[in-house]
């Protein structure tokens, strides 16, 4: 199966509620400046030069209203009033996802994000007919600027089974694993929401709906994950005002 073929089934959910605590600002994090321009500006510019949906869906949260300034009305706004976590974040587009067949989740802090990058994650998604697909990056290690992924989800990997451990949660064995998540995911809507309701807050530090549980589940059931690899140079994310400045620099 190709884009084209469903193209008016496939929505693209961009997580943009989160606040910008480790910023040091008032600010929501996705309206950091970065390189002249807020820094979900630059995803957005690849997510809307990809074609595949007409009007991405926004989640807003703190502060959503000069989110929604920001961003205009090119897009669909959905808000989470809770932050409480990313499986609950996307829960809070299902309305908006409606008919939809297949769903991209993207974190709204990857500005580096290619459109090409976006396309093929799709492709491979529709071709392989999982449920669902995820990104990942291969590090050689976490020094110098890859030091901004040592708190990511680590990719433990058991023959087919691919499973994604938050770094609170991990295991110091597991985090000298170097493959990580990289928050860039396609879903089968429909296997998205009949599994959505089966993630535990429960389970983990934070006590937050992880959208990395449902890799797990989709183990448990047998159901097909697919997992497609990028130059962790694209995946690059900032959370904080240090992380912000590496990609301010890096060329």
């Amino acid at each position: 199966m190709q884009i084209g073929d469903s193209a008016n089934k496939i929505r693209i959910v961009i997580l943009a509620a989160g606040k910008g605590t480790r910023m040091k600002s008032e600010l929501p994090k996705v309206l950091a400046p970065l390189r002249g321009q807020h820094m979900i500006r630059h995803l957005l510019e690849s997510v809307d030069n990809s074609g595949i949906d007409p009007k991405p869906i926004v989640v807003v949260g703190h502060e959503k209203e000069l989110v929604m300034k920001e961003l205009g009305n090119k897009y669909e706004y959905v808000v989470q009033e809770e932050l409480l976590g990313t499986g609950h974040a996307v829960a809070c587009a299902q309305v908006a996802c409606k008919d939809t067949e297949n769903i991209i989740v993207i974190s709204g802090d990857q500005p580096f994000i290619k459109t090409e990058t976006i396309k093929n994650l799709l492709s491979k998604h529709l071709n392989s007919k999982a449920k669902l697909t995820i990104t990942t990056a291969e590090l050689p290690d976490f020094q110098d600027w890859r030091a901004a992924f040592i708190k990511y989800g680590r990719i433990l990997r058991d023959g087919e089974k691919i499973i994604d451990r938050e770094f609170k949660d991990a295991t110091d064995k597991e985090k000298e694993i170097t493959e990580v998540n990289v928050s860039l995911y396609a879903f089968n809507a429909k296997w998205l929401w009949e599994n959505y309701k089966k993630i535990n807050a429960h389970t983990n530090s934070q006590k937050e709906y992880y959208l990395t549980d449902l890799w797990q589940i989709a183990s448990q059931n047998g159901d097909k994950i697919e997992s497609f690899q990028i130059d962790p140079a694209e995946a690059l994310g900032a959370n904080s005002k240090e992380e912000l400045e590496i990609l301010e620099n890096f060329t």
